[in-house]
């Protein structure tokens, strides 16, 4: 038996037994980092290894500690590109961080995803949280295009949405940490919708039904994304250090912040789609 396949199995059993006990610490936001760390990083690992193959850029622009906000494009119908992000977060920085992301409503209305969704350092995307988490020193995960960007056609692929009115901003200005651009490739093309079935999605509660070239003609065959080249790219960060905590309440200024990075964000993306060699090969 190898040495890592020994550690591998230690850390099972202690997990094993903490789950049996009840010995486990959360936070009170009900984040559970060994049950992230022992069973929900392993199982996202093969998609970012082995099926999406995803390169991460620019890692040292993270902070090895304190709080940030990290803002990204949203696309791909289903929000792997958040799971992936969260990855490479972990895995790529030497600080090994957790990113602390900000989910809509609906994530922690359905049941058993609100579960996993908590326990994995998720919470509702609202001001009060935010700022409590940033405020902590937290990294912290925002995707301010919402359902705009995942759920958006693939004709609009890569063409960022509107970010809202800066929510994420404020939060940003009132605990005075840096904010980091993100932009993330290949999530786009792995579901490309060319379709909403609407009255479908109203029936069932979702912001939309999608139609794509396999599902829902290939039903649960169907739902498997496609093995697109990722590249996950953290840009210089923004610091907001020398504005007053007040700042967060001058709408303009919020505003052309907003702009800023949504820009920023845009930029990195025609950058790395310019060095692109194929949706597959990357």
């Amino acid at each position: 038996m190898r040495d890592d396949d020994g550690d591998a199995l230690d850390r099972a059993l202690r997990f094993l037994k903490s789950r049996a006990v009840g010995d486990y610490p959360v936070d009170e936001f009900g984040f559970d980092v060994e049950l992230t760390e022992t069973v929900l990083l392993p199982a996202l690992r093969p998609l970012y290894d082995r099926w999406f193959r995803v390169s991460a850029h620019g890692v040292g622009n993270l902070p090895a500690e304190g709080g940030a906000l990290l803002v990204a494009n949203h696309s791909g119908v289903l929000p792997l590109d958040a799971l992936m992000t969260a990855v490479a977060v972990h895995d790529e920085h030497p600080a090994h961080r957790h990113l602390r992301m900000l989910g809509a409503e609906l994530v922690f209305r359905t049941p058993v995803l609100a579960s996993f969704a908590r326990r994995s350092g998720n919470t509702l995307a609202c001001h009060p949280d935010a700022e409590r988490l940033l405020r902590a020193g937290e990294l912290v995960g925002v995707w301010p295009e919402g359902y705009k960007g995942v759920g958006k056609p693939f004709s609009a692929r890569y063409r960022l949405q509107r970010f809202g009115r800066g929510g994420f901003v404020s939060a940003a200005l009132r605990t005075g940490v840096p904010i980091v651009p993100c932009a993330i490739v290949g999530a786009e093309e792995i579901y490309p919708k060319i379709a909403d079935i609407r009255p479908l999605a109203r029936l069932l509660g979702l912001p939309y039904f999608p139609v794509t070239p396999f599902f829902p003609l290939l039903g649960p065959l169907g739902t498997v994304p496609l093995p697109t080249k990722w590249h996950i790219e953290f840009g210089e960060p923004l610091s907001t250090a020398d504005h007053d905590p007040a700042a967060a309440d001058d709408q303009m200024l919020v505003l052309d912040l907003t702009d800023r990075i949504r820009e920023d964000i845009q930029q990195i993306l025609y950058r790395r789609l310019s060095r692109r060699r194929g949706l597959f090969s990357g």
